[in-house]
């Protein structure tokens, strides 16, 4: 049976209900995510078979993270609980009618962050495993953080496993500490066999200006990701035009070295949460994958996954295949 591992820190959410500013909550929402967990959560609720590697402060918080991920039915065996730090936490004020949702970070000094490589057994957390599962976060959050991502990647191409890598660009993470993202990242993406990433991405791991106007040039930005990352087999993206924080419109794409394909845009209105929809996207995606779809079905999976996610609040998708298929092919009308 396949099984893929999730490399990365998991988090605390908290956010004021009712779409408050944060700076007039008096009650905060806790819900657990983090990028890596929530598409190992995502996957999970699709029958696959996820691990999760990573490292939480031995307290009530550490523990309540591990919790939800195994209760989502992820394998937490590598989660290890340790004495030294805390719990990263991040605070979000969610977004409404043309105020853009806002993230303060908390996450400095966590248990996670201050984990070398060597902390790690590679080699127990990856047995068995058949893919690996990285995001760009992971070594934005400081030196060890990055080495410790490296290594992981190192790990699993020396094992022959698949390395699966999301760009997640964030700047305020990078900006905190005296960093090189793109020398960073180029190492990570260089022995990627699936990227998600768009024409920023490339832009930035290139140092040259593409646009993302049109498929074309869509097209002409992912050609020249292949061609400087000759590792890589398959990209996956989204385009998202934002009227609103309630109402987006999304279309998604797939591209090879020589097949490109992307689905109608449809409109995401009434959003509950957006939080995680890239997480679920990337969880339909890798669904379909490993379901043996075409490429054209499995990039209308990663649509239908990522637009189910902005009906649910907290961080990851926990819909099923049927839901799947019930948002494909049932329309929106009450289910008796």
């Amino acid at each position: 049976m396949t099984t893929l591992a999730f490399f990365g820190e998991l988090l605390v959410r908290l956010s004021p209900p009712d779409k408050l500013l944060l700076r007039s909550a008096r009650n905060l929402d806790l819900h657990v995510g983090g990028a890596e967990a929530n598409v190992a959560i995502g996957l999970a609720s699709l029958g696959h078979a996820t691990r999760m590697v990573s490292r939480v402060p031995d307290n009530a918080l550490g523990q309540l993270a591990t919790a939800s991920l195994m209760g989502a039915g992820v394998d937490c065996a590598h989660v290890a609980a340790a004495e030294d730090g805390r719990m990263g936490l991040y605070f979000l004020t969610p977004g409404a009618g043309l105020r853009a949702s806002d993230i303060v970070y908390d996450r400095a000094d966590s248990s996670f962050a201050r984990a070398s490589a060597a902390d790690f057994d590679w080699d127990a957390a990856f047995a068995g495993a058949t893919h690996l599962h990285l995001s760009g976060i992971t070594p934005a959050l400081g030196e060890r953080s990055a080495q410790a991502a490296l290594a992981a990647a190192q790990v699993a191409k020396a094992r022959g496993m698949t390395l699966i890598f999301d760009g997640n660009y964030r700047a305020r993470l990078w900006e905190a500490w005296d960093s090189d993202p793109r020398a960073i990242l180029t190492q990570l993406v260089s022995q990627a066999d699936i990227l998600f990433g768009n024409h920023r991405d490339m832009a930035l791991l290139l140092d040259q200006p593409l646009h993302g106007d049109g498929s074309e040039r869509r097209r002409e930005a992912a050609l020249a990701g292949f061609s400087a990352f000759p590792n890589l087999k398959l990209i996956a993206s989204t385009a998202r035009h934002v009227e609103d924080a309630d109402r987006h419109r999304i279309a998604a794409r797939l591209d090879s070295p020589d097949q490109a394909v992307q689905t109608d845009e449809i409109a995401v209105s009434g959003i509950v949460d957006r939080i995680g929809a890239g997480d679920a996207f990337a969880a339909g995606i890798l669904h379909g994958l490993l379901s043996g779809q075409s490429l054209q079905d499995v990039a209308e999976t990663g649509l239908a996954l990522t637009a189910l996610k902005h009906s649910l609040p907290g961080d990851a998708s926990l819909f099923s295949r049927r839901d799947i298929t019930a948002f494909q092919e049932e329309g929106l009308d009450v289910r008796r």
